[in-house]
C-alpha cells in the first residue's frame, strides 16, 4: 500500500513539472480528456493556448 501511494505521489510531482502555458503543458492538456479538466485548467488553456 505504501508503494502505491509513493508511486502516485511521484507521478503527480512529475506531471506538475510542466509550467502552465508552456507548449508542453498545452500539448499535455490537448491529450487529457476534456471531462477531466478543472475549471482553472480550462481557463488557463483558453488564456495561454487558444488566444
Amino acid at each position: 500500500m505504501k508503494k502505491l501511494a509513493l508511486m502516485i505521489f511521484v507521478a503527480a510531482q512529475l506531471m506538475a513539472c510542466t509550467e502552465v502555458g508552456s507548449e508542453a503543458w498545452c500539448n499535455d492538456m490537448k491529450e487529457k480528456p476534456k471531462g477531466e479538466w478543472t475549471a482553472n485548467e480550462a481557463s488557463d488553456f483558453a488564456k495561454h493556448c487558444v488566444f
